[in-house]
């Protein structure tokens, strides 16, 4: 069969990939062509936009694209009715994929939808689209099925990728020599997770750096993206303290002993590698202004989130600052008992995350469905 799929961000490309393959294993004739990244490109995914180019964060960035988003939206539809797929696989990725839904549901196309926009945080108004323009949805936090279902809705919970990706990496890609091989000294790591998008690291990493000189006896690493060059980390660090380790999260985040994360899908990697955390974001200003009017949920880390309790800390706006981050980071170093009652909510959270084989689980349910659609 033919399958087209578009992720729009780093997550999206990493489980795109492992959904791709599960595919694959079920279906060895199957061709996809879709946009995403590197990883979906070693899948044998026809790329046709990178997620370099067409990722963008925040209500004003958004506005201020809006003719390349509208350019994009436009080539995508024209290319799925040349492609002529049996089936549209969407991959979170809302303020496009939501668009192309409806256009592919309109010509016949059957619509998959695999990590369900946080439509329970906001925008709950696009139940609606979904019901009517998505054949079939995939969520991945336990609280989406109920969510769906107080409108009518029936989904498929399928458990969260990252259960997977975690125990992949744990029992085949950690890398035992990583401190000496990265040439880090003796120190405790404290990871800094800035993001992926030039953007938000400049935003983010120029605070989480002002407070190395306040805590000598650790060490400060950088998870970096290949998708940022050198060059721009550079210009951040201006001559700090700091290392730069690019590509290896895991194996940054395996031997580090705290971090600080810009909110998205790694506070959950974080949580899930045993790691405590300090939750850090901030945005525009115009765009804080308009999320806080909309945002409908108490919390902004998926940690939080589905545990339904302040289990870290969180730092919004104006309270990601300095001082802030300096009080927040000094607990999570030295409250002793804090750090095991957070391991103790960490494997809570690993409960409630429930079954693993997210990426084998959608794939089967896939295959299912177009086989009873035909």
């Amino acid at each position: 069969m033919k399958y087209y799929i578009i992720a729009g961000e780093q997550s999206g490309d990493l489980h795109s990939s492992n959904l791709i393959k599960e595919i694959k294993n079920i279906d060895n004739s199957a061709l996809f062509r879709g946009w995403g990244g590197d990883l979906m490109k070693s899948e044998g995914v026809d790329i046709v936009k990178h997620i370099n180019d067409i990722s963008f964060m925040g209500f004003v960035e958004v506005i201020m694209n809006l003719r390349t988003i509208t350019k994009n939206i436009k080539f995508c539809k024209t290319d799925i009715l040349k492609f002529k797929p049996d089936a549209l696989i969407l991959v979170d990725y809302p303020g496009f994929n939501l668009r192309i839904a409806k256009f592919a549901h309109d010509n016949g196309i059957k619509v998959f939808y695999y990590i369900s926009p946080q439509i329970w945080a906001w925008k709950q108004s696009r139940v609606k689209q979904i019901k009517r323009n998505v054949d079939k949805m995939f969520v991945i936090l336990p609280f989406e099925k109920q969510f769906y279902k107080d409108f009518d809705y029936n989904v498929d919970f399928v458990g969260h990728p990252l259960l997977d990706s975690i125990e992949n990496f744990n029992n085949e890609k950690y890398n035992i020599n990583f401190v000496a091989e990265n040439k880090l000294d003796g120190k405790p790591i404290i990871a800094l997770l800035p993001g992926s998008r030039k953007q938000e690291i400049k935003r983010m990493l120029e605070v989480m750096l002002e407070v190395i000189p306040s805590f000598k006896d650790y060490q400060f690493v950088i998870a970096g993206t290949n998708s940022v060059g050198r060059e721009y980390y550079e210009e951040i660090i201006r001559g700090r303290d700091v290392k730069i380790i690019y590509n290896q999260t895991y194996n940054l985040l395996k031997n580090s002993y705290a971090a600080l994360v810009t909110s998205g899908t790694a506070t959950l990697e974080t949580a899930l590698m045993d790691v405590p955390e300090v939750v850090c974001y901030k945005g525009s200003y115009i765009s804080y202004l308009i999320a806080k009017n909309v945002i409908k949920v108490n919390y902004i880390s998926l940690v939080n989130l589905i545990l339904n309790e302040g289990v870290i800390a969180e730092l919004i706006q104006k309270d990601f600052n300095v001082n802030r981050l300096k009080e927040e980071l000094t607990v999570i170093l030295k409250d002793t008992e804090l750090r095991k009652k957070t391991l103790r909510d960490y494997s809570d959270l690993r409960k409630k995350l429930g079954i693993r084989g997210a990426s084998a689980n959608t794939a089967a349910l896939i295959n299912k469905y177009l086989v009873t659609s035909k």
